[in-house]
């Protein structure tokens, strides 16, 4: 009959080898120590929960830890325990430095795309934490469905009915771990469910994006925004309610037009409403998916109101799509406490609180930054509408690159126009940053504000 493990102290892997217990014992803990596996401070299990582990005499292990004692590897102190000694622990071989930039390091961050990490409103979502744990069902814990928690579920059909205007069934309503894993699970669908071979997208995206969509076997064209219908294709990539990067709303007969086109060919609306709670000077403007629900995937993130990391994403999903999503186990990549948190975040008002305070806050930073080009570059101008986290700077005609550089020398990152275009759009693009205005922190959006002003001509 095998001898039972240990229940007390501390587990630790090792495989005694050679002849003698004791020797082998004791080079397999020196081996473990000299390695680093074994990491200086580290306190080892007792003589006796070791030897029952290992099956082996108490005595057996008492001497190899009093051989490594005297050879100054480990230490035994009365109330302390046997500890790995302080040692140089082997260092993996350094890196090749990467080239200097210009100025030496960057100190602002000013690349679109993420939020001010500083505001992440620590302490709401811990205690909306600590709530969703306590109520939890046990088996929330299990596998459970592949759509996501219910709680979560009906927490953002009744948020996205009332801030976005989206007609969502909880039943329709798919969790995913951001938006980019939404976008892969949806190319995936169409391409092996309904043999599409193109998506449409706007001239001005995210590259990361359309690499993302041809990884999976679909072809990307551009279409341009006042383009009638996406042609061929059997999708189209969309941000109706602020486009990134150029920062405009798709009109109304724009939204009209392509919700006719998915009605007439059977094709499909890929609304990403990646930062539509953030406009400042009126209401935002509502979500496609309620002209049709049966042809338009509404898809969002916290990655712009809270926190890319929280890899946190949502899928509203017209009914004929919904069987063939569900069975690629969308949810199941997104943690059960991180979903119950989040909704728990939502329906306690949390959410709510936290993006009207960014909003403000966000608000105050783009103002600042249209006041300091007013008075400090006047032949730059800002345009798109009033919303978001990012806005796109006009420069003078044939400036983009040099100030691009001349940025870099400030210790600033940020990204030219060019930099979102698609390879096979038509008419270059106008010089022109797209900066964003989410990422520094409060205190140094000032300093930073002021070294974009030194870069610009």
């Amino acid at each position: 009959m095998a001898k039972p493990r240990a229940t007390f102290g501390i587990d630790l892997h090792l495989e005694p080898a050679g002849p003698g217990l004791r020797r082998g014992l004791t080079d397999a803990l020196r081996e473990a120590v000299r390695s680093g596996r074994l990491a200086p401070g580290t306190r080892l299990p007792s003589s006796r929960a070791l030897a029952a582990d290992l099956g082996i005499a108490r005595n057996t292990v008492a001497e190899a830890y009093a051989d490594l004692v005297a050879e100054g590897r480990l230490t035994a102190r009365q109330g302390s325990g046997t500890r790995v000694a302080d040692h140089a622990v082997p260092r993996p071989p350094a890196r090749r430095p990467a080239p200097p930039r210009p100025s030496g390091p960057l100190r602002y961050d000013l690349t679109p795309g993420t939020p001010d990490l500083a505001s992440f409103p620590r302490a709401e979502w811990l205690r909306a934490s600590r709530r969703a744990l306590a109520s939890a069902p046990h088996d929330a814990l299990g596998y459970g469905d592949a759509r996501g928690r219910p709680e979560l579920r009906a927490a953002l059909a009744e948020y996205l009915a009332r801030v976005r205007g989206v007609r969502a069934d909880p039943e329709h309503v798919v969790v995913c771990s951001g938006f980019a894993h939404g976008l892969r699970l949806l190319c995936d669908v169409l391409r092996t469910a309904r043999g599409a071979r193109t998506l449409a997208v706007e001239p001005y995206g995210l590259p990361e994006h359309r690499n993302l969509i041809e990884r999976t076997g679909l072809r990307t064209t551009p279409v341009p925004s006042d383009a009638a219908d996406p042609g061929d294709a059997a999708a189209v990539l969309l941000n109706p309610a602020h486009q990134f990067p150029l920062g405009g709303v798709l009109r109304p007969e724009r939204r009209a037009a392509v919700v006719d086109w998915a009605r007439r060919t059977g094709g499909l609306v890929l609304e990403d409403d990646y930062d539509g709670e953030f406009r400042y000077d009126r209401q935002p403007v509502g979500a496609l998916q309620d002209l049709d629900p049966d042809h338009v995937v509404h898809l969002g993130t916290v990655s712009k109101s809270l926190a890319p990391g929280l890899r946190l994403g949502w899928m509203v999903l017209p009914p004929s799509l919904l069987p063939a999503v569900v069975e690629h186990g969308a949810a199941r990549t997104v943690s059960v406490l991180e979903q119950l948190t989040f909704a728990e975040f939502l329906t306690s008002g949390a959410h709510d609180r936290h993006v009207r305070a960014a909003r403000l806050r966000y608000r105050r930073r783009r103002d600042a930054l249209v006041g300091a080009l007013a008075a400090r570059a006047p032949d730059v101008r800002v345009t798109g509408i009033a919303a978001g986290l990012h806005a796109v700077l006009r420069l003078p005609p044939g400036t983009e690159r040099s100030v691009v550089r001349a940025a870099a020398w400030q210790g600033l990152s940020v990204l030219g126009l060019a930099h979102f275009r698609h390879p096979a759009a038509g008419a270059p693009p106008p010089d022109a940053l797209v900066v964003g205005y989410g990422t520094p922190p409060d205190h140094a959006w000032a300093a930073a504000l002021d070294a974009l002003c030194r870069a610009l001509p």
